[in-house]
C-alpha cells in the first residue's frame, strides 16, 4: 500500500522546510524508519525518514526546494502499485526547481556548476566517499577552518577549499564563499597551486553591483520572531561594569591544575547568571499575555552565532550544575549548532538566555530579548583598563553586561538587584562553588 511521504514539522516552530538533499534515488527500495532526506528546518538540518516500506516510487520536489509543512514531497509505494491518481490528487505541482536557480536544465539533483562533476543522480547508492573531489585538495582542505555546510557545498560543486578566501569569523569559510565561486563564470578545473589561496572569488567591489540571496529558514525565523520582540515588548535597559580580576585569577588556577580543570570565562559568566536567577525567579520568567510564569529551575539560553544566523542552545538546570559540567556541555552545545546538528529539544525551553560578543571584541551591546523570555543579558570583551580602587588607581579587567529586560515583568529595581547579585557572584568567585 502506498505511504504519502510529506514535509514534516521537524521543529517546534517549523512551517515550512527547504530540501537540502534526497538521500533515496527513486526506484530505491525503502524500509520503514530509514532516512529519506535532509530538510532544513527554522533551526538545524534534520533527517526526514520514511513511515512505511516499498519503492521510493516518486520524488516531488527538488532539491534545493522550499515548501510548507503537511506538502506531498514523495510517495512510497510497491513497485507495481498505480500511483497516477495520487499523485495527480496531491496538488503538488511536478519536480520544483529550487528558488531562484539559475537557469538549471533539468529538475535533477545538486550540482548545478559547470565543473566537472561526475555522475549527478543515477549512480549508486554509495557516492560520498568517491564524490568530486578534484585531485589534489582534499590535504589542504582538512587543515583549513570551514563549516560542514561549506565544505559539502564544495564538494557538490567540484571545489577546491585551498582556493578560497574565507568571509566568515577568523577567516572561516562559509556557505557564501561556495556560493560565490560556484556562480563565478570560470569554475575551477584542475587544481590551482593549493598554496596560493589567491581568489577566484570576486573582489566585493567588482562584478555585479549586487546579488540576492534567498532567505534561509533561518534567517526567516529570526526576522520573524525578533521583529515580535522589538516592537511590542516594552524593553529597557541596564548596564553594569564587573571586576574580572577575582574570575581571571581562579580560572588561572584551574587551568594549573590541568586540562580537565579548564574553562573559559563564558562557562564562569553562564555559571554566574544561572545562581543569580535562582535567587532572583522574578527575573527568571516568561510573559503569557495573562499571565506570568516564574521558573523554579533555571533552563539558560546561550546564543551561537552559525552561518546562517544564530540559535539559542540550552543548558538545561544551569543553576544545579558545576563548573566543569557546564564547561562541557557549553562547547558541546555549541559545537553542535555550529554543525546544525541540535535536536529542538536542546534549543527550545530557556528560560532566560545570554549573549556573549566579547571574542569579537565589542565592549557593550544590547541583546533583543526573545519571547517569551522576560529578559536576556548581553556580554561585553574583557578589556584592561585603570579604575579607582580604595582610593588608588589601579589597572583591572574589567567586563560591561547589559540586561534588556521586558517591563511587564521586570521592574527596574527588580534588574538592578538581580545585576547586583550577579556582581557579588562574578567579583566573588568562589561564591560559585558552594
Amino acid at each position: 500500500m502506498a505511504t504519502k511521504v510529506f514535509m514534516e514539522a521537524l521543529s517546534p516552530t517549523m512551517e515550512e522546510g527547504r530540501l537540502v538533499k534526497w538521500l533515496k534515488n527513486e526506484g530505491d527500495v525503502v524500509k520503514n524508519g530509514e532516512t529519506l532526506a535532509e530538510v532544513e528546518t527554522d533551526k538545524a538540518i534534520m533527517e526526514l525518514v520514511a513511515r512505511g516500506d516499498g519503492v521510493l516510487r516518486r520524488r516531488l520536489i527538488a532539491e534545493g526546494a522550499t515548501t510548507a509543512v503537511g506538502t506531498l514531497i514523495g510517495v512510497v509505494a510497491p513497485a507495481d502499485e498505480n500511483i497516477d491518481a495520487l499523485v495527480a490528487g496531491s496538488g503538488t505541482p511536478a519536480p520544483a526547481a529550487p528558488v531562484a536557480s539559475p537557469p538549471a536544465a533539468t529538475p535533477a539533483p545538486a550540482p548545478t556548476a559547470a565543473a566537472p562533476a561526475p555522475a549527478p543522480v543515477q549512480a549508486a547508492p554509495s557516492a560520498p566517499p568517491a564524490a568530486p573531489a578534484p585531485a589534489a585538495a582534499p590535504a589542504n582542505d582538512a587543515s583549513l577552518r570551514s563549516s560542514p555546510l561549506a565544505r559539502r557545498l564544495a564538494a557538490d560543486h567540484g571545489i577546491a577549499l585551498g582556493a578560497l578566501h574565507g568571509s566568515g569569523p577568523g577567516g572561516r569559510i562559509i556557505k557564501r564563499d561556495v556560493e560565490a565561486a560556484a556562480s563565478s563564470t570560470t569554475p575551477p578545473s584542475a587544481a590551482p597551486s593549493a598554496a596560493t589561496p589567491v581568489s577566484r572569488v570576486p573582489s566585493p567591489l567588482s562584478g555585479e553591483q549586487y546579488r540576492d540571496v534567498p532567505l534561509t529558514q533561518i534567517r526567516k525565523t529570526i526576522a520573524r520572531r525578533l521583529a515580535e520582540s522589538i516592537g511590542p515588548v516594552p524593553t529597557f535597559y541596564l548596564t553594569a561594569e564587573l571586576d574580572m580580576e577575582r574570575v581571571a585569577e581562579m580560572r588561572a588556577a584551574m587551568a594549573e591544575l590541568g586540562d580537565a580543570y579548564k574553562v573559559s570565562f563564558n562557562d564562569i559568566v553562564i555559571k554566574a547568571v544561572a545562581t543569580a536567577l535562582a535567587q532572583h525567579p522574578e527575573c527568571n520568567a516568561h510573559w503569557q499575555g495573562d499571565s506570568i510564569r516564574y521558573w523554579n529551575r533555571v533552563h539558560l539560553g546561550m546564543a551561537v552565532a552559525i552561518e546562517d544566523g544564530l540559535i539559542t542552545p540550552v543548558i538545561f538546570d544551569a543553576h544545579s550544575k558545576g563548573l566543569s559540567q557546564i564547561a562541557a556541555e557549553s562547547r558541546d552545545l555549541a559545537k553542535r549548532a555550529r554543525e546544525r546538528k541540535l535536536k529542538p529539544e536542546e534549543y527550545t525551553g530557556s528560560t532566560f538566555s545570554i549573549s556573549n560578543l566579547g571574542m569579537f571584541g565589542i565592549d557593550q551591546f544590547t541583546a533583543i530579548i526573545n519571547p517569551p523570555e522576560a529578559g536576556i543579558l548581553a556580554v561585553g570583551g574583557i578589556e584592561a583598563k585603570a579604575v579607582v580602587v580604595g582610593g588608588d588607581v589601579q589597572v583591572r579587567r574589567r567586563m560591561r553586561v547589559t540586561m534588556s529586560c521586558d517591563h511587564r515583568v521586570i521592574d527596574g529595581a527588580a534588574g538592578a538587584r538581580f545585576l547586583q547579585t550577579l556582581r557579588r557572584l562574578v567579583e566573588n568567585p568562589l561564591l560559585l562553588v558552594y
